[in-house]
């Protein structure tokens, strides 16, 4: 019986090895191929968590210059979160605000740079570059640069936005005297924009003042 066994034994080994030097070198790439794909995979959850805890840390210095109102520490600070950090939303959320703080100090130059660095390299997945387009195109209307406006409004594709694209299109236009272009955007933008928003009173009156009947010249007259 033990012979027997021992025969039994010795069979299932050999078995084993042919199995084994056949199949051997394969299956031990493929285990090496998934260790070292799982430990890439940990290293990068660990690199992008080291990299946003660190782009944080630099977000509040940035904070901190901004509530104090000092633009250039705010734009050091700024611009470093760009060079070191280009691919978070720190990033391009320090853009879009030391952008506004820069139009708030009359830095227009600046301003403008700002946005079209967030319009060009914001972080994906987030509306900030779509934001970062319309802000600079309502700065190019007033510099009198409406090709580069209409192109910064062209390059606006959030569906969210549609509303206010039209209604800066529609600026756009009655400034280089289109009037019934003009008209078209804002009645688009009065279709796009929800009717609890406040922001369709402004729209309403700039087809008003283009002969066009709204809900603020029809409750005027009912009463």
């Amino acid at each position: 019986m033990a012979a027997h066994l021992d025969l039994e034994e010795q069979e299932q080994l050999e078995q084993v090895k042919a199995f084994w030097k056949r199949w051997g070198n394969l299956i031990t790439w493929l285990i090496t191929i998934a260790l070292a794909a799982f430990a890439a995979w940990q290293g990068w959850n660990w690199y992008q968590r080291d990299q946003a805890a660190k782009a944080a840390a630099m977000y509040e210095e940035f904070d901190r210059a901004l509530n104090a109102q000092d633009l250039d520490k705010a734009a050091v600070a700024a611009a470093d979160l760009k060079s070191r950090f280009a691919g978070t939303a720190y990033a391009a959320q320090a853009g879009l605000q030391v952008a506004k703080l820069q139009l708030d100090k009359d830095k227009l130059d600046d301003a403008r740079q700002s946005l079209a660095w967030v319009a060009e390299h914001g972080a994906e997945g987030a509306p900030y570059r779509d934001l970062a387009r319309l802000r600079l195109a309502g700065l190019q209307i007033d510099a009198k640069a409406y090709d580069d406006a209409a192109k910064s409004l062209d390059a606006v594709k959030a569906p969210e936005f549609a509303g206010l694209v039209a209604d800066r299109r529609g600026d756009l236009l009655l400034l280089q005297d289109k009037r019934d272009a003009a008209k078209a955007e804002y009645q688009k933008a009065l279709v796009a924009i929800d009717k609890t928003q406040d922001y369709r009173r402004i729209v309403e009156a700039k087809l008003a003042t283009l002969g066009v009947p709204t809900a603020i010249e029809a409750a005027g007259a009912a009463q």
